[in-house]
């Protein structure tokens, strides 16, 4: 299994959600677990999913969903689960 770790952050709004997970499921990413919470006025979710049957190259992805993050006003990244693990160990 190929995991990565998709971070959305950003001022709260209708849809955002629904946009990031049609997404997901219209290139078979399969989301593992998924946590958000709204503070304020302000959302942050992050999703632990598995990437294994993508079919599309991996920047690709990135980079969609970058242009999603444009359209809802929100920061959307993804990172492999290795890079995020090395980048936030202690």
């Amino acid at each position: 299994m190929k995991r990565a770790v998709i971070t959305v952050v950003g001022k709260d709004s209708v849809g955002i959600i629904a946009k990031v997970c049609t997404y997901l499921s219209d290139k078979n990413v399969n989301i593992l677990d998924i946590s958000q919470t709204i503070v304020d006025e302000f959302f942050n979710m992050m999703m632990v999913v598995d990437i294994t049957s993508v079919d599309t190259d991996y920047q690709s992805v990135a980079d969609e969903l970058a242009g999603i993050g444009d359209e809802i006003g929100c920061r959307v990244q993804i990172q492999r689960e290795e890079i995020f693990d090395n980048m936030h160990r202690i």
